[in-house]
């Protein structure tokens, strides 16, 4: 029998924002992220480190080099606002490129790749992309690659991001877009490692999504998405409820989610493809596995 994969999850939150996210799912981000691991790979060791942390466990690069694969997750922090917290994670993303462990990044993930690669990030000049993003389309580059197999051509998954790629590093393979944002996933190759990135969440439940937009409470208001906050409180509600049963047609057709997000093996394709196809491999080319 092989080895056990060897995993670490970057937490991309401060240690309030990660309260707050829990006080609202009961999860933290990197937690419900090493759950989502856990699943697909029973067998993997999982580890969680906190970069935004002042003198947090950030491994160094031979302990970087200990890791079979390392996945980063969503953040509230604006990685233009170049917060230590954030320059951090982009230092030790820079690190790990040089080290062969594969990479997957959500959302945030993506963004602090693109950073450490040389690119830029910005404020989408379409606002909050919450709930769903919507019509992401595999670009001709996407097609065949190996992060969306077993996706469709279109799709929708759970998302929440003001912020994106707005310069693209050299090198970038952009895989997805759609209408909100052009870099929806990515991939870079640089140093001995490569990076796969999303836009999106597909790790999050809807459960999740309801209690992110919980959280958020006022902002979606005033933003637009919902009239008031009972409005919200509807939806958010509607979401936990289709979340523990994916049967409600009633709620699905009325919010227009389908099995893209309904079907946890469809949701979780890129992070499945990311560990069978990258870390799995990259293992056994580095004799662990």
């Amino acid at each position: 029998m092989g080895r056990a994969p060897r995993l670490l999850v970057v937490e991309g939150n401060t240690a309030r924002a990660r309260a707050k996210q829990a006080e609202f799912t009961g999860q933290t981000y990197s937690q419900s992220y090493s759950d989502v691991l856990r699943t697909i790979a029973p067998e993997a060791i999982v580890d969680i480190c906190f970069p935004t942390d002042e003198g947090a466990n950030i491994p160094d690069p031979s302990g970087i080099a200990g890791y079979d694969g390392i996945a980063i997750t969503g953040s509230a922090l604006n990685i233009y606002d170049e917060r230590p917290e954030a320059v951090r994670q982009v230092e030790l993303v820079r690190q790990i490129f040089d080290t062969g462990v594969p990479m997957f990044g959500s959302c945030w993930g993506l963004q602090v790749a693109t950073v450490a690669t040389g690119g830029t990030v910005v404020r989408s000049r379409n606002g909050r992309e919450i709930g769903l993003a919507r019509k992401i389309v595999l670009t001709e580059a996407g097609h065949g690659h190996a992060m969306h197999e077993g996706k469709g051509p279109s799709f929708d998954a759970p998302a929440v991001h003001t912020d994106e790629v707005g310069e693209k590093p050299a090198g970038m393979v952009v895989t997805a877009t759609n209408a909100h944002s052009e870099v929806q996933a990515a991939e870079i190759v640089r140093g001995e490692s490569t990076f796969w990135g999303v836009q999106y969440h597909p790790e999050f439940t809807l459960g999740e999504m309801a209690g992110i937009m919980r959280r958020y409470g006022k902002v979606l208001v005033e933003e637009g998405p919902f009239r008031d906050l009972d409005e919200l409180t509807r939806h958010a509600d509607d979401l936990e409820t289709l979340g523990k049963d994916s049967s409600r047609k009633d709620i699905s057709w009325r919010l227009g989610y389908d099995a893209d997000v309904l079907d946890p093996r469809r949701r979780l394709t890129e992070i499945r493809n990311w560990i069978e196809r990258l870390v799995q491999p990259a293992m056994s080319k580095r004799g662990r596995a």
